[in-house]
């Protein structure tokens, strides 16, 4: 949570925290990744046979470095809309014997080549947690597969492929996008509502430990709220008679942002900050008139597509291999601040996409580019963990036009954006963004008793400035500072400072 109070430019701003005010915990899932059969984000991303730096598996030993270095707890998969007409037995056994099929969500055909076996062996490689988006035609088989220890056929066909023990897949999610025109299994909400609440007693009845994902839209839609109120209930017959369980465990939803206007393109990510705010209330009143006891943990929220993304740039047809700037960089800073703060409300959030497709990570035949939007996401995925931390910022605000435009009026566009955290070590770690384009600003940071404080600086020559043309203009700057006066906040830039609470 950060409040904001608007002031001239002219004026010195103002950063204000507490070490102690503790807000809400961060679940370290919002550092989620996603990689799905579209592009090069599976073949010729995180599997690449054949390839010198690929290993024993054919999995790319340095894109599996990369997600453990950004600590990546949890990765998505196989889709997407990917998943529409995905069956994943097309995808076990013995290679030679799997069907090539035509790919109907991006137009293509899918080898089977990598499946279900490869990812989760993939998955414990990096030692991240697999969630499966699954489409409801082999819904029941594919749990039976991941997760049975039972003697029976899907769990013995799984033992036949030569794994014994159960994968013990936590996340499942019901269906991607039904909403969408472009997908091959779109429904009415009223359709996906009645098929999902249908699906889920079945799916936790076979596994209870399971967490169910319901399918969302934005978060503000139609579509959200009537399917929060048919989905969220007490169903003691559901839950094998528990006033403590719940069918549903989070919502998910996607949105996407992008501007060729820099300030458009930083400020967008608050129409993100909105839909949670929204979303969250939405879910509280299908509890309230559902009657959901308080015994029920509550449900919280799968953002488990978001990212910088403009399809008439990179269009998914085509791979969606986009070239990120420096601005693009800063607005994946703002999407970040954006889950800290409202971290009592987001149980996940997945990067869309963790490699190539839209993508902070490009693979070459020979290496690794890291775009200028790795860089926010690794300081975050390394120091933004523990607790939220109550910040009120005073400072000039932006005052033109956002995409959407329906921004302007529902909440404000600071030029600088923060959030705070705290870790478990007692390492409080501030992270600002200066949207500005021209302007640093001095700034008095209240509340800060340090003298010893590391300072991270993410900037670049100028907001358009990109890291695939064979050099690295955007990383990451350390200094250290000695916590007297007021801080510089230098023009589009994010700057984290860390030090430890006394």
């Amino acid at each position: 949570m950060a409040t904001f109070t608007k002031i001239s430019e002219s004026e010195t701003p103002s950063i204000s925290l507490n070490p102690s005010h503790k807000l809400s915990k961060i679940n370290d899932n919002i550092y989620g990744g996603f990689t799905e059969h579209m592009g090069r984000c599976i073949y010729g991303g995180i599997y690449d046979p054949g390839n010198e730096l690929s290993d024993e598996n054919g999995f790319r030993k340095d894109v599996i470095e990369a997600f453990k270095e950004l600590r990546v707890p949890v990765v998505r998969y196989p889709g997407g809309n990917f998943v529409a007409t995905y069956h994943w037995l097309d995808g076990v056994g013995p290679k030679h014997k799997r069907p090539r099929r035509p790919e109907l969500a991006w137009i293509g055909v899918e080898s089977n080549e990598f499946g279900t076996d490869e990812f989760l062996k993939w998955c414990e490689v990096v030692g991240t947690e697999p969630y499966f988006a699954l489409n409801f035609g082999t819904a029941l088989a594919w749990v039976e597969y991941c997760n049975s220890s039972k003697d029976t056929y899907y769990a013995n066909l799984r033992r036949e492929n030569g794994r014994e023990k159960p994968y013990n897949v936590k996340y499942w999610a019901l269906g991607n996008e039904m909403w969408g025109p472009w997908q091959v299994g779109q429904m009415t909400k009223e359709d996906y509502a009645k098929q999902a609440y249908q699906w889920a007693k079945a799916l936790k009845l076979l596994d209870p430990s399971i967490e169910l994902i319901l399918c969302g839209e934005t978060g503000f839609s139609s579509w959200d709220t009537y399917v929060l109120k048919e989905c969220i209930k007490f169903d003691l017959h559901g839950l094998g008679g528990s006033n403590t369980a719940s069918l549903i465990s989070m919502h998910s939803i996607h949105i996407y942002t992008a501007s060729e206007s820099h300030l458009p393109n930083t400020t967008a990510p608050r129409a993100a900050e909105r839909a949670i705010e929204i979303t969250a209330g939405l879910i509280d009143l299908a509890r309230i008139e559902n009657k959901v006891p308080p015994t029920v943990p509550r449900q919280t929220i799968c953002f488990d597509e978001w990212n910088v993304w403009d399809p008439t740039r990179a269009p998914g047809e085509d791979g969606a291999e986009e070239r990120y700037t420096l601005s693009d960089a800063l607005a994946v800073s703002v999407w970040l601040n954006v889950f800290i703060r409202q971290s009592q409300h987001v149980g996940m959030a997945n990067i869309a996409q963790s490699v190539n497709v839209i993508s902070p990570l490009m693979t070459t035949k020979t290496g690794l580019v890291k775009q200028t939007t790795w860089w926010p996401l690794l300081l975050f995925s390394k120091y933004m963990r523990g607790h939220t931390l109550s910040v009120h910022v005073a400072c000039g605000e932006y005052e033109g036009a956002t995409e959407p435009a329906w921004i302007r009026g529902t909440i404000e566009t600071p030029f600088l954006d923060a959030s705070a955290t705290i870790d478990d070590s007692g390492w409080v770690s501030l992270a600002v963004v200066n949207i500005h384009e021209t302007s640093a600003f001095e700034t008095r940071l209240e509340g800060m008793r340090a003298e010893d404080v590391v300072v991270y600086t993410v900037t670049g020559a100028n907001v358009k400035v990109v890291n695939m043309d064979g050099q690295q203009e955007v990383g990451i700057h350390e200094r250290n500072w000695d916590g007297k006066g007021t801080i510089s906040f230098p023009k589009h830039s994010l700057t984290m400072l860390r030090w430890r609470r006394t």
